[in-house]
């Protein structure tokens, strides 16, 4: 198990699109997600996610992890962070593997995962979805915002996740 550059993940999308012979959709997270939208910054795993109606799909991931010896981790993201209104509809998709759709998920998702974990790495990941044209602060910031209210739902400290969006802020 080592750190994964995008054209590796690639290459076991393309390897589970060989096991796959119909049509799914997977999404990816974390720093594998940031990875296909231009950061140079390696990953240690690939995250990825996939509508409830594609479940059978976990045993391949799964089996093809095994295989390549790469650390795939299953995230289930609606359980962790409130999901920001409109997240859906800012998915980008990143490529046709076989049958497999990949997209990235809502960059504004991510950077609220993000600053939920609040890592240095994580507030660098941050920073670079905004430098990257990704997401604006004054959005991230309205987010944030909105997802206080239930952030101890998800196990989140909002004076934490106020005071990762602050380090963000002063970095910029």
């Amino acid at each position: 198990m080592g750190s994964l550059a995008k054209n590796e993940i690639e290459i076991f999308i393309q390897k589970l699109a060989e096991l796959i012979d119909y049509p799914i959709s997977l999404y990816l997270l974390g720093g594998s997600a940031l990875c296909f939208l231009g950061n140079p910054r390696r990953t240690t795993d690939v995250d990825l996610t996939f509508p409830d109606t594609q479940s059978e799909i976990k045993k391949q991931i799964e089996f093809l992890a095994d295989e390549l010896k790469i650390e795939v981790e299953i995230v289930p993201i609606e359980e962790f962070i409130p999901l920001p209104d409109g997240a859906e509809q800012r998915h980008h998709k990143v490529g046709q593997y076989g049958s497999i759709e990949v997209y990235t998920y809502d960059p504004y998702s991510i950077a609220l995962s993000k600053l939920a974990r609040g890592f240095e790495t994580d507030i660098q990941d941050v920073l670079f979805l905004i430098n990257g044209g990704w997401i604006e602060i004054a959005k991230l910031e309205q987010m944030v915002e909105a997802s206080l209210p239930m952030a101890w739902e998800f196990d989140i400290d909002p004076s934490d996740l106020k005071m990762y969006l602050d380090a963000v802020k002063h970095l910029i």
